[in-house]
């Protein structure tokens, strides 16, 4: 049982989630502004993606990020930043020659797939630790051994805490593999991220099994997608880990109310402390997981 528990508030993610629910923020004022109110929420970190403001479509500009965190950083309210690095590894083959990209590839190296991470410099970012067959067309996420270890030796000399994204128990493996050759500085920061298609499931025995797996002393948070949100939040406490909620996971309430972040970090503060357990603050936060502005040694 973790009775000291980082929440997190997945605000807006990649998919094509604002279509689904219209309290999905698309624009960089409105994800700052979901973001402020999250933590306000108790939420004690924010992790951001960013969109095309006129599309809603997942997007990697730099300046995009560069103006989501420093809305966040100027409104005065403390909270622990978390900027994805995952965009950029997307690869669909065409149906004209499978041998070639099709539509809907988004292929960076590892320098590209940091840029807005450099200029930001947030407190964490998150290292997607593994290739993954997404969803059930032919969508592969590509993130090979040599583009991982690139971009945790960056961000580690930048001082930015790479959240360790697992969505199976390879990933697991491989992550504990760069600890071994020192490229994650100790202690480590996993994220279990279950449900998504084709990854781990979200259930409590697969939880248990990946958390079982992570190196002696990490710090851990789990979450799981759609209507398992909620159940994962539990289950991650009681095992001993930190959690996360958010409208890049889940974006209902209760079933048919769409929900806002605000809301979902609000349930989430609810199920921890009926567990007796509480959440931290972000200065809190910060020394648990020993960021960059951490207070304690």
């Amino acid at each position: 049982m973790n009775f000291e528990v980082v929440l997190t508030s997945a605000v807006t993610g990649a998919g094509d989630s604002p279509a689904k629910n219209p309290h999905v923020p698309v624009t960089p004022e409105a994800i700052a502004r979901d973001a402020v109110e999250a933590a306000k929420a108790g939420a004690s970190v924010v992790h951001l993606h960013v969109r095309h403001p006129d599309t809603g479509k997942a997007s990697r500009d730099p300046a995009l990020f560069r103006e989501v965190v420093a809305r966040v950083r100027d409104s005065g309210t403390d909270v622990v930043i978390n900027l994805t690095a995952g965009m950029g590894g997307d690869w669909t083959p065409s149906d004209a020659d499978w041998a070639q990209p099709g539509p809907g590839t988004d292929m960076i190296g590892p320098d590209e797939r940091l840029v807005h991470v450099g200029d930001c410099l947030p407190e964490i970012c998150s290292l997607d630790c593994g290739t993954l067959n997404f969803g059930n067309d032919h969508t592969i996420y590509i993130s090979t051994p040599p583009i991982l270890r690139r971009m945790a030796a960056q961000v580690r000399a930048w001082g930015v805490k790479p959240e360790l994204e697992v969505f199976d128990l390879g990933h697991v493996r491989f992550a504990r593999q760069m600890i071994a050759e020192g490229l994650i500085e100790e202690p480590p920061m996993f994220q279990i991220c279950l449900g998504i298609p084709w990854g781990a499931d979200h259930d409590v025995e697969t939880m248990a099994a990946m958390k079982h797996q992570l190196p002696p002393g990490a710090n851990w948070a789990g979450f799981g997608i759609g209507r398992m949100q909620m159940p994962m939040v539990a289950a991650a406490v009681a095992l001993g880990g930190n959690v996360r909620v958010g409208l890049e996971d889940n974006l209902y309430l209760d079933r048919g109310v769409l929900a806002t972040n605000a809301q979902l970090v609000e349930r989430a503060a609810g199920i921890i402390e009926r567990m007796g357990a509480r959440v931290l603050s972000p200065r809190e936060t910060r020394d648990k997981l020993k960021l960059r502005g951490a207070t304690t040694a």
